[in-house]
This record gives structure tokens, sequence and C-alpha cells, in this order.
């Protein structure tokens, strides 16, 4: 008797249909033996216009001419009492001045007091913002000192109690120049206190999306 053979069959390969019943090949289609890889086109290749880069960031916008100009300027940060010896210095030699080549001209000690008080309320560092509209008066009625001294005390007597009521009498006829200067630094510094307290409220909210429990 024939001894059956044991054992598993082999496996016989499938017919494969010819190409032309298979899908249609696209452009671009390689052939690998029975495989079919598709090769997508990289922009920028041969006869292809290079495709635009993308970046993240925008262009900067640029601003005025006079912006620019102001952004370029000496930014330092004085404290209440910086600001206050500042402007109280620059004033004095502006009122010696004017008082050395304009006679005491109260007009051209005026127009110099309002970008001394502008500078004030920019350089003040912000944690003293509040001592920029008090100390420009100040520097206002010290720079008045040479102006008066030099048109009533020229006599030689009264003394100091002399020169304080000529200080007083200028500052009353000078209101004008006094209250615009002090509304310059006022206007700065609360401008410059709302940008602070805006930034501090955004850096202070999440960064991310609020977690979902």
């Amino acid at each position: 008797m024939e001894q059956q053979r044991t054992g598993t069959p082999s496996r016989q390969p499938r017919p494969q249909a010819p190409l032309s019943q298979q899908t249609p090949l696209s452009k671009g289609a390689l052939i690998e033996g029975t495989s079919v890889y598709r090769v997508t086109a990289r922009p920028g290749g041969p006869g292809q216009p290079d495709a635009p880069q993308r970046t993240g960031k925008r262009p900067a916008r640029q601003g005025p001419p006079v912006v620019a100009a102001l952004r370029r300027l000496p930014n330092p940060r004085l404290t209440g009492l910086g600001a206050g010896l500042f402007a109280c210095t620059l004033m004095l030699v502006i009122g010696s001045l004017d008082q050395l080549l304009f006679d005491g001209s109260a007009i051209v000690y005026g127009v110099l007091f309002l970008p001394v008080s502008a500078l004030t309320g920019f350089w003040v560092r912000g944690a003293d913002l509040v001592t920029a509209p008090i100390s420009v008066p100040i520097a206002f009625a010290v720079g008045l000192v040479p102006i008066t001294g030099g048109s009533a005390g020229t006599g030689g007597s009264g003394g100091i109690g002399v020169e304080v009521m000529a200080v007083v009498t200028a500052l009353a006829v000078q209101a004008g120049w006094l209250y615009g200067g002090t509304l310059v630094a006022g206007l700065i510094a609360t401008v410059r206190k709302i940008r602070l307290m805006t930034t501090r409220r955004r850096s202070r909210r999440p960064s991310g999306p609020p977690r979902r429990a």
C-alpha cells in the first residue's frame, strides 16, 4: 500500500491581472515590482515656480518720523527725588539764561517750561509717577528766583522777604504757564500709569485656554 503524503499543500501564486486591466497609473507614479508608489512633486522642482515661503513674523510697521525720532532719544528712569532735582536744576538754569539774555521775559520762560514738564513726566520711573505733577510747580517757582531777584533786588534792601513776595507775584502773573506745564506732566504720568496697569493685567492672564474638567 502506498503511504499517503502528509503536509500542507504549497500555496500557489494567484494570477495577477495585466497592467492594462489594473487601475490606470497617474503621472508621477513609480512602479517597483508589483507595487505602485505615487510620487508627489515638490514645489520648486524643475519647470515649476518656487512656492512663496511663509514666515510667522509680520513685517514691523513703521510709524511716523516724529515717533521714530522720539524713540531715539535717551530714556532714563529717575526716582521721584531725582526727577524733582532734574526739573529744579534745569528751570534754574533756564531762568538765569532768560534774565541774562532776554531780560527776564515771561514768554520765553513759560515756553521753555513746557518741554521741561514733559521730560519730567517721561523720565520719572513708573513707581513714582505721582511725583511728576508735584515736582513741576516747585521747579517753576525755583526758576523764577533769578528773574525776580534781578528785577526787584537791585536796591539791596528788603532781603529775603522782598524776593519771596516777588516770586509769589510772578507765580500769580504767570499762572497760565504754571497750570499748563503741570497739566502736561499730569497727562503724561496718567497715560503711563494706565499703560503699566494694562500690561500687568495682560501678564497675569493665563496664556493657554482654560482646561475643562
